[in-house]
């Protein structure tokens, strides 16, 4: 018989279990983290103050946006902490709550990039009907359909995780809180509920992306037949990129849920949910928004707004000592 105690608290293993070598896990986060809720931050207060940016592109760019913020912000600065110090439990209830934020913001960026993709395929495809198809009632349909969707999706991702019982080592073998680490410590045989709520999310994770494929595919389609060669490259510029991130966010998240687990961590676990979880927030606003010349146009205004209500006495040099 499996002895069975009550886990209170959890030790997070990150990269390595040498004590040493453990500042290095911060190595990848420091150059990154900082950049990601800089620029995140710069494009929800871009598209929240100007008005000039009332479209429904704008408004769904401040959405991912918010989301990136909140997935970097419950995952590492915990973890920086744990590498940088000797402290690197985290609660029973913490851990929950820590899976629940990671699938609830990461689920909600996935059907925002969707509804995105829809976005731009009707501004594209359907010039005619756009506005009819895109009103406003539409775009705050979708966006609070991605985060109740996302909700949803975490809430039964850390019932059906937590609902297993927990055996022997308390180390998880990852430097956070995701469905896959935990099941490589749990004693409990019977692994449904939590195989049914991987098959769901890995499910409409597959949805998602075909969608934005198909939606990106027909764009291709629109703009190779467009007369201008200029507006081709336009196009193909803000597209692309934009389905390399989807396509990496994707096989990465895919890779990490959809391997089997094993008893011993590997290495390359880590680096890829290190990946996902740091990269694609770090380059969403670049490639999504700050690229975009009315984002930039709208910045420098609020730039320029901000600098001229500074205080007089900023202004004003002093003499020169006599």
């Amino acid at each position: 018989m499996t002895n069975v105690t009550l886990k209170t608290e959890f030790l997070p293993l990150g990269f390595s279990e040498v004590r040493e070598l453990r500042p290095v896990q911060a190595a990848p986060f420091l150059p990154v983290y900082p950049a990601a809720p800089t620029g995140n931050l710069l494009v929800v207060a871009v598209t929240a103050l100007d008005r000039r940016l009332r479209a429904p592109v704008y408004f769904f760019l401040g959405n991912p946006s918010v989301l990136d913020l909140c997935l970097v912000s419950v995952i590492v600065p915990k973890s920086v902490h744990d590498s940088l110090t000797d402290n690197n439990s985290i609660s029973f209830l913490g851990c929950i709550v820590q899976l629940f934020l990671w699938i609830l913001f990461a689920g909600s960026e996935y059907f925002i990039l969707t509804a995105m993709s829809y976005d731009r395929y009707a501004a594209v495809c359907l010039p005619l009907s756009y506005g009819v198809v895109m009103d406003r009632a539409a775009c705050g349909k979708m966006a609070a359909a991605s985060w109740l969707g996302g909700g949803l999706i975490g809430v039964l991702f850390s019932a059906s995780t937590f609902s297993l019982s927990f055996c022997g080592t308390n180390v998880v073998p990852q430097f956070f809180c995701d469905v896959p680490a935990p099941l490589k410590i749990t004693c409990s045989e019977d692994h449904v509920a939590t195989d049914v709520s991987m098959a769901t999310g890995v499910a409409l994770a597959v949805v998602c992306f075909v969608l934005i494929v198909v939606s990106y595919v027909h764009i291709f389609w629109a703009v190779l037949r467009m007369p201008a060669a200029e507006g081709r490259a336009g196009a193909f510029s803000t597209c692309l990129p934009r389905l390399v991130v989807v396509i990496a966010f994707f096989s990465m998240g895919t890779f990490a849920y959809l391997k089997p687990p094993s008893d011993s961590p590997s290495t390359p676990d880590p680096l890829a949910s290190a990946f996902y979880t740091v990269v694609p927030p770090a380059l969403n606003p670049l490639i999504y928004s700050l690229r975009n010349k009315d984002v930039k146009s709208a910045l420098g205004r609020i730039l320029k707004g901000t600098l001229s209500r500074l205080p007089l006495w900023r202004k004003i040099s002093l003499p020169p000592c006599q």
